[in-house]
């Protein structure tokens, strides 16, 4: 019992003296690669994560994403398919953000699995601009257009990440601007914001199939995955696919991948529009907060569609923690670097 509080004492104290001291004996590295729209993350030489801007993509990705015991947390396909890798949603890739109505074109569900005579109704990201500093902590600032087919351009967004990381954790930590060149309409839709596709040994165990439609009507399978290993707690208390479609100042993901215990923990930020946000948390392995969508998360009840007047901006902030080791993340844990980014301007 004493070591039990002990520990928790520990785990605390460290959570509330992470902003002073984060990683300052640890040498993040952030370096692009000539021409080849891509930039690697490395921790005390150890990969991170690499940002992928290339034309062949619909929008810029954090992929792949790797914990600090060098398990991969990311889904490998469509880009690098693994064995056991599910197929469906061709356009979840690593981490990345988006939304699916934007003066009604869809960001969120493009891919290269849309047929030619229906990419007029979706909508691109460009990145045009990387900077990039390495250090105790690493920083990537890009700026990117949200442009339609015909490169009318709705949105310019500017996105900072800051890496940081030790022997046993990862965190990025992501600012995105988004500033309208028209008066932009981001209709209350299930499919945004922020999306992370998890490694399918994070997925929730299931044995079903299911069946997803999106907006146009597409439809999607899903096969269920028995031998996964993945749980959602939220800082509601919500658990399972009980987190789906709740609100929560934070939400994570844990699992067993490997010989080690993976958490991953999405937490959203006071200053963010529709705060504290409902959680698009599916079992099998769509873990994305979304901000701007209410009404199919409040059966009705909320319903917010947010406008955006032409040369306004809006901001978004989150954190996403991944930590490795012999146990999951506690709550007070999550809880206590949820604390120190919400004191972050």
């Amino acid at each position: 019992m004493v070591n039990a509080c002990l520990r928790k004492y520990t785990l605390f104290f460290v959570s509330n003296i992470f902003a002073a001291y984060a990683f300052a004996q640890n040498i993040v590295e952030v370096n692009k690669s000539g021409n080849q729209q891509v930039v690697t993350v490395t921790v005390n030489g150890k990969p991170f994560t690499t940002f992928m801007f290339p034309d062949s993509l619909e929008k810029p990705v954090l992929y792949p994403i790797y914990a600090a015991d060098g398990q991969l947390i990311t889904r490998g396909y469509p880009l690098q398919p693994r064995p056991g890798d599910p197929t469906d949603h061709p356009h979840h890739i690593g981490l990345w953000f988006n939304y699916e109505n934007v003066n009604g074109l869809d960001f969120w569900n493009n891919s290269f699995a849309i047929p030619a005579e229906k990419k007029k109704q979706y909508g691109w990201i460009r990145t045009d601009n990387v900077q990039t500093q390495s250090g105790s902590k690493g920083t990537l600032t890009y700026t990117a257009h949200w442009h339609d087919i015909e490169k009318h351009v709705l949105l310019n967004e500017v996105t900072t990440f800051v890496f940081s990381g030790d022997e046993h954790i990862r965190i990025i930590d992501r600012t995105t601007t988004l500033t309208a060149m028209d008066k932009i309409l981001f209709k209350d839709a299930k499919d945004g914001m922020m999306g992370l596709r998890v490694a399918h040994e994070l997925q929730l165990p299931d044995t079903a199939t299911k069946k997803f439609t999106d907006n146009k009507g597409n439809v999607t399978t899903v096969q269920g995955n028995a031998a996964a290993t993945g749980n959602y707690i939220t800082s509601e208390g919500k658990t399972g696919n009980a987190a789906w479609g709740t609100r929560a100042g934070w939400c994570m993901l844990y699992g067993k991948k490997g010989e080690d215990t993976i958490s991953i923990a999405i937490i959203d930020h006071p200053s963010n529009v529709g705060y504290p946000a409902y959680w698009h948390a599916r079992d099998y392995g769509l873990f994305a907060v979304n901000p701007l969508g209410q009404k199919i998360f409040s059966n009705g009840k909320e319903t917010l569609n947010f406008i955006l007047e032409k040369g306004k901006s809006v901001t978004f902030r989150y954190r996403i923690v991944i930590h490795s080791g012999n146990y999951r993340l506690s709550d007070d844990e999550v809880s206590g670097l949820a604390e120190t980014f919400r004191k972050m301007q």
